[in-house]
């Protein structure tokens, strides 16, 4: 509803406007309206590809030899693909506290969070990421954000913007990226596709637990309270979370 809401605003605003702008331009802009509400997982991929490599060029990555990375190699062994897109793990090396996983199959994780986290809880957060992309919660925020922008901008081609993002537009794929908000029911959602997840790679799903339950303890922290904000302010209480995964374990005869 709020997608169709944006269109016919977008298509409005182009419309009243035409007494002082050009026709060309009003073409363009809705031209990027329509490529917005019309996205493919491909063409999202090819977008957040571009904001991935620009923000992997400009941060510390952990070298192969690393310690951050081959920790996270480890604990990722057997995690290899979101519905046929291959995974790929870095670290960046930095005190901010965050992970973010994304549609062309970049997984992000900071050394911060690391430090902070053991593997299992770390392997927590990251299946829980990876569960809101393999539902496409992220398109669907990713293509608000387009939207938006097509409203704001209207500036480019359709080629244009299939070509290649503009600063302003990898800014704001960065900004849905790293700040999204999901509502319960998709976080309720990907904390099941990330135990189901887990479990069919090889990995124990009660890790979430330990995440969910290391979130408890973080809220006191400063390092740590601006992403606990954005990943889980909107979630179900952990607690209830925390219960979720424990009847699933004992349904599989996981429960230790």
């Amino acid at each position: 509803m709020k997608s169709r809401f944006l269109i016919w605003a977008a298509c409005l605003l182009l419309t009243v406007s035409c007494g002082t702008v050009n026709k060309a331009y009003l073409v363009q802009g809705g031209q990027q309206v329509l490529q917005a509400a019309m996205i493919t997982d491909d063409e999202i991929r090819t977008y957040v590809h571009q904001y991935v490599s620009q923000t992997d060029a400009s941060s510390q990555m952990g070298a192969s030899d690393n310690n951050y990375t081959q920790r996270l190699r480890k604990l990722t062994a057997g995690l290899t693909d979101i519905d046929g897109v291959p995974l790929n793990f870095e670290v960046y090396i930095t005190n901010d506290v965050n992970a973010f996983a994304c549609a062309d199959g970049s997984v992000r994780v900071y050394s911060g969070l690391m430090d902070l986290m053991n593997d299992n809880e770390v392997l927590g957060v990251i299946g829980h990421e990876i569960g809101h992309v393999a539902l496409k919660h992220t398109k669907k925020a990713m293509q608000m954000t387009l939207l938006t922008s097509a409203v704001i901008s209207g500036a480019s081609s359709l080629n244009e913007t299939v070509a290649a993002l503009s600063q302003s537009q990898l800014g704001a794929i960065g900004q849905t990226i790293l700040d999204a908000h999901y509502s319960r029911k998709q976080e309720t959602q990907a904390d099941d596709y990330a135990y189901d997840f887990l479990k069919k790679s090889g990995k124990d799903p009660s890790c979430l637990i330990q995440g969910f339950e290391k979130l408890q303890q973080l809220e006191g922290n400063a390092a740590a309270a601006s992403w606990i904000t954005r990943l889980f302010s909107d979630h179900p209480d952990t607690a209830s979370r925390i219960a979720r995964i424990k009847s699933k374990l004992a349904a599989d005869g996981l429960d230790k």
